[in-house]
């Protein structure tokens, strides 16, 4: 127990549950979403559209029309339940780890389902490696105090040298419990079409090996920081409530051996609104060597093509760009933080957020000040649509984001997009037995 009365875990273990699914007669296709935080508003409204009973109505609730007292996260929470009173949902009728393959042509990516056992940062079990925001924190702490389920997996990934890709190989070969192909992989709902297959493990001889392999291991936050932030919340209030050991000591996630199914980064970038090019352009020349792009299909080409030789971004308002490469070496020296690792000072998302945003353009790093878009699309429309600029950034190495959390050092919020991303509405986690 930690000193105010929380459980710690004795290592990384990923506990069976009885998932809450759609019933097997549901065409899975109208019902998928992509994860709460990559949906655009116009991908919203058209999953919305896709079904009534589309998982995007529990995960991004609308405010009731009726006028009643009732939020929008209470009005998740009566969707749920009646979804489950008319057997639209269906709980599993013993507890399981999940086996979730994501495939999309030669790109097969596997890992385990299952309920990860909660444990601070100090522990040493699950690393987190990037800083949170309380907004979105307070706002998945309403949905799940609502609903009290977890609707939506974290992502983890580990190092485990494919021990537990060998125990569950024989699994593969068996009739799986979800079968379905999906196009709403996208922000905008849309996506090439991937499959995704589930098979639930009960066998006590199978799942007893996965926990020895896992248990002395430690996983990685790759995608869900706000997610993993509230249950710990979440597992605090109901301690301080004197509710004891229940379902809140742990968090549904998706748990993925980087060694046997790696996974990809991808960037995310920056959206300044009502910053103009010209402005941000010209202050950026204080530390940056600035060249002029044109804003075509190339541009994410020549940003990687910089980002080889060092740190580099694009700063573009959607009609013009610049590449931003070689940092003065003088400012960097000023402006990024000396009390940290050496992999953490050498970035790009430190140098962008500490050099260009806050000393050069003097910008408080902070929402709405700073936002995000998760591809080149969606950053340039931001761009356009909000008079300002966005900074185009490179992926981060896998390798280097592992040195972060190991170091417990955290990244700016938002820096990385694991992917594939696990797909919502394959499986939900009520908090009860």
């Amino acid at each position: 127990m930690s000193s105010d009365g929380l459980p710690i875990p004795p290592g990384l273990v990923l506990q069976p549950f009885r998932a809450l699914r759609y019933s097997t007669d549901s065409d899975l296709t109208t019902l998928l979403s992509p994860p709460y935080d990559v949906i655009s508003d116009a991908g919203r409204a058209g999953l919305e559209a896709r079904s009534l009973h589309n998982a995007v109505h529990l995960i991004l609730p609308r405010e009731p029309s009726d006028g009643g007292s009732g939020s929008r996260y209470t009005a998740a929470a009566a969707l749920l339940r009646t979804w489950t009173a008319e057997h639209v949902l269906v709980r599993d009728e013993a507890p399981a780890l999940y086996l979730y393959e994501q495939s999309n042509g030669d790109a097969v990516f596997r890992g385990l389902l299952g309920a990860v056992a909660l444990a601070r940062a100090e522990a040493g079990i699950v690393l987190p490696h990037e800083n949170t925001m309380t907004g979105p924190v307070s706002d998945r702490l309403a949905l799940t105090e609502a609903t009290e389920a977890n609707l939506e997996p974290i992502y983890l990934v580990y190092a485990g040298d494919g021990g537990v890709a060998a125990l569950t190989e024989p699994v593969l070969t068996t009739e799986p419990v979800l079968d379905v192909r999906s196009v709403e992989d996208g922000a905008g709902g849309e996506g090439p079409a991937v499959r995704h297959r589930i098979w639930a493990i009960t066998d006590p001889s199978v799942l007893a090996p996965i926990a020895a392999d896992l248990l002395p291991r430690r996983a990685t936050i790759a995608d869900g920081h706000h997610r993993y932030a509230t249950y710990l919340r979440y597992q605090e209030e109901q301690h301080a409530a004197g509710r004891g050991a229940g379902g809140w000591d742990a968090g549904l996630a998706w748990l993925v051996d980087a060694t046997s199914s790696g996974p990809e980064v991808h960037p995310i970038h920056r959206v300044v609104p009502g910053l103009s090019f010209a402005s941000a352009t010209d202050r950026a020349r204080r530390g940056f060597r600035v060249r002029g792009l044109p804003v075509d299909a190339d541009i994410t080409d020549q940003l990687v093509l910089a980002g080889s030789a060092g740190p580099a971004f694009v700063v573009t308002d959607g009609a013009s760009a610049a590449l931003l490469t070689d940092p003065e070496p003088f400012a960097l020296d000023a402006t990024v933080p000396h009390d940290r690792s050496v992999a953490w000072r050498n970035l790009d998302v430190t140098i962008a957020h500490h050099l260009l945003i806050r000393d050069l353009w003097e910008l408080d790093d902070r929402e709405g000040v700073v936002d995000f878009a998760h591809d080149v699309t969606d950053a340039l429309e931001q761009a356009r649509a909000r008079a300002g600029v966005a900074v185009l950034l490179n992926p981060t190495p896998v390798a280097s984001v592992a040195a972060i959390a190991e170091a417990g050092e955290r990244m700016p919020r938002k820096s990385t997009l694991f992917m594939p991303k696990p797909a919502t509405g394959l499986l939900f986690r009520p908090l009860a037995p």
